[in-house]
């Protein structure tokens, strides 16, 4: 017996352009082919805003602090509340400062004051450090790539991945997403790979929901705490049943789980299990395996809790 622990819509912003071809006649074509105008190409994809630069003052208001940020002699005024998303290249959440060399990302889309100075409510802010870090805020397709297909994530065990309110989500969230991205090394290949430490999705509407919450919570439950008994992965009854919704009363050799018209018998010991008014069976009897935790075969949670 074992026990191991281990430290996991649509392209709503996109705006996209067109290429405009001038069309000459085919008398035009014989006879003045080399004069025909240049076609002209509009960016394809504008997703963002970005402002660069240093922050050289801060005016702090109820409920948001205005930054003035210098590059060269262009300056802008950045609108920080709560809300805005401030993250230093190598991805720890930070207070933004004076002195502050920063990137500030804005969704193109968003409605902006007509002033001067330029004035932006960005949704992201990274602040640059002399760590290594590098940060990618793009929107990436099905197969995790970016929109110039430049660079491709590959996402590890380790790698963090994030709702704008810091709940966890996982990676079939981040597709068809609009992404903050960190990582540290990439490939040199065409388009670049990464696995990056760190992603944060920007659409709220594919922020985590409740269901996709407890699914990822669970999954990390079943990962770090289980034993292994004759081959099978024993999982802690309570503490998964409860997050999926279900009353869990505990009896003197096991426990009662139930949630709507739904119930089930646990007992210790006992490979039979109730099922409402039926029995079913399992291949390794629950067990208490650590203090006052009953742990039960991972084969229950998956074909009956979930």
């Amino acid at each position: 017996m074992n026990m191991k622990k281990f430290a996991p819509a649509a392209m709503t912003a996109l705006l996209f352009g067109s290429v405009v071809i001038p069309v000459a006649s085919a008398k035009e074509n014989s006879t003045e082919t080399e004069q025909q105008l240049p076609q002209i190409q509009i960016d394809p994809v504008h997703i963002f805003n970005t402002t660069y630069g240093t922050v050289e003052k801060v005016n702090s208001g109820e409920n948001i602090t205005y930054f003035t940020v210098k590059d060269g002699e262009q300056t802008n005024i950045l609108e920080i509340t709560k809300d805005t998303l401030v993250f230093d290249n190598t991805g720890k959440k930070v207070e933004l400062k004076e002195g502050d060399k920063i990137v500030a990302y804005t969704f193109a889309n968003k409605p902006q004051k007509l002033i001067y100075p330029p004035q932006f409510n960005p949704d992201v802010v990274i602040v640059e450090t002399k760590e290594a870090g590098f940060v990618e805020v793009d929107y990436f397709f099905e197969n995790l790539t970016n929109t110039y297909e430049m660079l491709k994530l590959n996402i590890g065990e380790n790698t963090e991945l994030l709702n704008t309110k810091g709940e966890k989500v996982s990676a079939k969230d981040l597709k068809e997403k609009n992404l903050v991205v960190f990582y540290t090394v990439s490939t040199k290949s065409i388009p670049a790979q990464t696995t990056p430490s760190k992603v944060i999705v920007l659409d709220e509407e594919s922020g985590n929901t409740t269901e996709n919450t407890v699914d990822a919570e669970i999954a990390e439950i079943i990962a770090t705490d289980y034993y292994e008994v004759d081959g099978t992965k024993m999982v802690p009854l309570r503490l998964i049943a409860e997050k999926l919704g279900y009353k869990v009363e505990s009896t003197s050799k096991g426990a009662i789980v139930s949630k709507g018209n739904l119930s089930y018998t646990i007992t210790r010991g006992e490979k039979m299990f109730g099922y409402n008014k039926a029995l079913r069976p399992l291949h390794t009897a629950p067990a208490l395996l650590e203090g006052n935790k009953t742990y039960v075969p991972v084969e229950f949670v998956e074909e009956y809790l979930k």
